[in-house]
Parts: structure tokens; C-alpha cells; sequence
């Protein structure tokens, strides 16, 4: 099974990727991203793009629901997305079922409460 990465362009959606992993480690969780979340990725510069792509790799592939400070919050009051992962001023929306992480969207933070608004299940 070839598993292509969320920055390579040619891609069927939606799509799937594991990170790349050592000889002898393992990935607890497979990240996956939904068609909204794809376009969200591709409408952010080289710079934003590598950026996410480092934090969700160090972040989601582990532990996505270990919470902390600042980086990882579990949302109150709203089911669907579960989490957000700050990533500077970035916020990445994602969910966890089973071993599967799902992103459901990247934006900015001026953006999240309408986002949150119109697209978050209570």
C-alpha cells in the first residue's frame, strides 16, 4: 500500500499518511484528513504547510489527546471537532476515533470562533 504524505499534490482524496517512522519504532495513530482539511493545507504558503506538517507529526501520532497548556485543548461543549492543536497562529481542529486522528480543519485563530460557530456539533 503506497500511503502518500499531505504535501505531496498528487493525491487522491481523501487521503492518509503515516509518518515517517524509524526501523524500530511504531506510530500509535494514523492521521488522516478530510477533503476540507486538504484544502485548508493547500491554501497555506511552504512556510505554514512545513510548519503543520512538523506539529502534527511530533504532536498527533503519539498522544493527540494529551492535553496541555497551550498546544492541545479538548474543546467544551462540542462534540465534532474534538481537539485543537495550536501551532502558533494556526489552529489545527482534529478528531480521534480509534487509532485513527482525523483533521478536520487548519485555519488561523482570527478565524476559529465563526468556524466554530457555523461547523461544530454541540
Amino acid at each position: 500500500m503506497i500511503v502518500r504524505p499531505p504535501w505531496v499534490r498528487n493525491f487522491q482524496r481523501p487521503f492518509e499518511f503515516w509518518p515517517e517512522i524509524g526501523q524500530y519504532v511504531s506510530v500509535a495513530y494514523r492521521i488522516v484528513f478530510t477533503e476540507n482539511a486538504i484544502d485548508d493545507y493547500e491554501e497555506l504558503d511552504a512556510r505554514w504547510r512545513a510548519t503543520i506538517q512538523e506539529a502534527i507529526s511530533i504532536h498527533l501520532t503519539h498522544e493527540p489527546r494529551k492535553e496541555s497548556k497551550s498546544r492541545i485543548k479538548q474543546l467544551k461543549d462540542i462534540r465534532h471537532p474534538e481537539y485543537r492543536l495550536r501551532v502558533d497562529e494556526m489552529r489545527v481542529f482534529y478528531d480521534v476515533n480509534d487509532s485513527d486522528v482525523v483533521i478536520v480543519a487548519i485555519m488561523t485563530k482570527e478565524k476559529t470562533n465563526q468556524w466554530l460557530e457555523e461547523h461544530g456539533e454541540k
